[in-house]
């Protein structure tokens, strides 16, 4: 979905599969005109939202999801205020605590690494642009032996949280605005246009950078990404999106 080939919002999805709707597209498509794929991490790639989890720790899990879902919802409209909110509760969390949420709560979603492996195995490129942390998306970097990430830092001391989170050289927070920015820089550097890239997410910080790519796909998706997607998974796992690809 770019911005110059979007397809009208007003007309419906059609459903291709069971729980696999398309709009603006038209299957078989071929993966071999793709040279970047880009995930969301939190309900995309991973089966939770890591900072409500880090908040169970510090017994506000209910309040942090709170803000979590009003901004994946849209509801939010700035993101990082929203974010720096909830990573203020976090304050006091241990790494320990970190390191159970990776090992006992953290779950690839279901067909995330054939997913990858499929399109690693066409020559995509590999990018993972979250607004979680890099606790966990350097982790699932090396997991799946994705090509690029970027996300957010949380400040450490102690061996607990702080509260905040780290500045980096590219600026303060990665929100929607950053994930397109990254997609963009990461095409650019790719030598590759947009609308080579797929981009995948499930919240409303990931329509921009769903708006400047070719194929745009919505996973287990809010409503309001649900509805300027143009593909949808609404049941099953990741790798049903290889259900629209020709068999090479």
């Amino acid at each position: 979905m770019t911005a110059s080939s979007a397809p009208d919002h007003a007309t419906p999805a059609t459903e291709f599969a069971p729980g696999l709707s398309v709009r603006g597209v038209t299957p078989p498509l071929k993966l071999a005109d793709f040279k970047l794929i880009a995930f969301d991490m939190d309900s995309t790639l991973i089966n939770i939202e890591c900072v409500d989890e880090i908040a169970d720790a510090a017994g506000r899990k209910a309040e942090v999801a709170a803000i979590t879902e009003a901004a994946m919802r849209g509801e939010i409209t700035d993101y990082k205020e929203s974010l720096r909110q909830r990573v203020a509760l976090l304050k006091g969390v241990t790494v320990a605590s970190m390191e159970r949420v990776y090992a006992e709560r953290l779950q690839l979603n279901p067909g995330a690494a054939e997913l990858v492996a499929a399109c690693q195995a066409a020559g995509l490129k590999t990018l993972l642009v979250s607004g979680g942390f890099t606790f966990f998306t350097d982790r699932i970097r090396d997991r799946l032996r994705l090509d690029f990430t970027r996300s957010n830092v949380l400040e450490v001391a102690g061996g607990l949280l702080t509260g905040r989170m780290v500045d980096q050289p590219w600026g303060d927070i990665c929100d929607g605005a950053e994930k397109r920015r990254m997609l963009l820089e990461t095409c650019a550097s790719l030598g590759i246009s947009p609308r080579q890239a797929i981009a995948m997410g499930d919240g409303a910080n990931d329509l921009p950078m769903m708006g400047e790519a070719g194929l745009s796909v919505a996973y287990h998706a809010k409503p309001a990404v649900r509805a300027q997607a143009m593909v949808a998974i609404n049941e099953g796992g990741l790798d049903r999106l290889l259900e629209l690809f020709a068999v090479a």
